[in-house]
C-alpha cells in the first residue's frame, strides 16, 4: 500500500458549493458539507465529552498545487501544514488538513504554529476579525493521494470505500489566508 500511495499524485478537484453539486451529494452528508457554522462546536454538542483532535503531523511541506494556488504561494514555497483526526472516542469523524502560508504566521498568529491538539476552528470562530471564503466540495476517489492521507489508519480499505466527500474553505486574519479542508470520513455521523 505505501508504493500504492506513492505513486497516486491527483489531486481532488474542488467545486463551488452550488445546488447542482448539492443534488448529487448523499443525503446524509449535505447538512454537513454545506454547514457555514463551526464544523467543531457541532462535532462537540454530537459527541459530548468524547469530542478530542488527534494530531497526525504538522510540519513544514509544499503544498499541492491546487492549494498553493488558493493559498496564492509560489510552487518553490512552503507552508506549515497540519493533519488532525477530529475524533468522538476512538471513531474517526473527520480529517482536517489545514495548509497556512508563512506570511499568515506574523505577528498574533504565530499561535496557529502552536495549536498542537488544541481544534482550530475555536480559534478561528472564537475571533471576530477572521472571515470565511466561500466553501468549496470535493469528491476524493482512491486514485486521490488526499483519500489515503485521509483514511490514514481508520483501517477503511479502499476497495471497501469507493469515495468519500470534502469541504474546504479559505479563511482570512486581515489579508492573511489559511486554508482548511475537511473531509468527513466513511461509517461517521450517521446519527450526529
Amino acid at each position: 500500500m505505501n508504493k500504492l500511495m506513492s505513486e497516486i499524485k491527483r489531486e481532488p478537484v474542488w467545486v463551488a458549493a452550488s445546488s447542482r453539486v448539492r443534488s448529487r451529494l448523499p443525503s446524509a452528508l449535505r447538512p454537513w458539507l454545506f454547514d457555514t457554522s463551526s464544523l467543531t462546536k457541532r462535532l462537540q454538542r454530537c459527541c459530548r465529552e468524547n469530542f478530542h483532535v488527534r494530531l497526525l503531523q504538522q510540519g513544514w511541506q509544499r503544498p499541492m498545487v491546487n492549494e498553493r494556488r488558493v493559498v496564492g504561494i509560489h510552487d518553490s514555497e512552503y507552508a506549515l501544514v497540519r493533519h488532525v483526526h477530529l475524533m468522538c472516542g476512538k471513531r474517526l469523524w473527520v480529517f482536517a488538513r489545514t495548509v497556512i502560508p508563512l506570511r499568515t504566521l506574523k505577528g498574533a498568529q504565530r499561535q496557529l504554529a502552536h495549536l498542537g491538539e488544541k481544534p482550530l476552528g475555536a480559534l478561528l470562530f472564537a475571533d471576530k476579525t477572521v472571515r470565511r471564503g466561500p466553501v468549496e466540495i470535493a469528491r476524493i476517489t482512491p486514485d486521490h493521494a488526499l483519500f489515503w492521507t485521509a483514511i490514514g489508519e481508520s483501517g477503511v480499505s479502499g476497495r471497501q470505500q469507493t469515495e468519500i466527500w470534502g469541504r474546504r474553505s479559505l479563511f482570512y486574519f486581515g489579508t492573511k489566508p489559511l486554508l482548511v479542508s475537511e473531509i468527513f470520513l466513511p461509517a461517521h455521523l450517521k446519527q450526529a
